[in-house]
């Protein structure tokens, strides 16, 4: 899988953490930066992020800002781009199962380097179920969101 990462300077030194574990699971990353822990805004990687979900560049995303809670707001500004904090494995992979979450946000000062070792594979491991046998409902859901997003 094709896995686009971005942070800001808040989600920084959490970086490397998320590259590294992605990198173990075997998924090829795209890297839209920050490259360091100099001031940026955190709309701009979000931006770039979203048009490499936006474009099937990539599958997944991940963003990492300082609470997780600015970058969850402006990615899912973007069409296609469901979005989502998530500092507990149920929630990262449950968002992807019932809801088509695309693109997981973290708090890089709120959680911590192994945290984050267990989110990304729960994140990255999990599949839609709206498309199998017994995922009406979720299908059902997920229809009624991308309509809001149309409409």
């Amino acid at each position: 899988m094709r896995v686009v990462i971005g942070c800001d300077h808040g989600g920084f030194p959490l970086k490397e953490v998320v590259l590294e574990t992605v990198k173990k699971m075997g998924h090829e990353i795209i890297d839209v930066g920050t490259f360091s822990a100099e001031a940026v805004d955190f709309p701009d990687f979000t931006k770039k992020l979203g048009e490499k979900i936006q474009s099937g560049e990539a599958e997944r995303g991940i963003l990492i800002c300082g609470s997780g809670v600015g970058a969850a707001i402006a990615a899912n500004k973007m069409k296609g781009v469901y979005a989502s904090i998530c500092h507990d494995t149920y929630s990262a992979a449950q968002g992807v199962e019932h809801d088509m979450m695309n693109v997981l946000c973290l708090g890089g000062r709120v959680i911590g380097p192994e945290v984050v070792k267990v989110l990304i594979p729960a994140f990255l491991n999990a599949k839609y179920l709206g498309s199998e046998k017994g995922g009406e409902r979720f299908a059902r859901r997920v229809s009624k969101i991308i309509k809001m997003e149309a409409d």
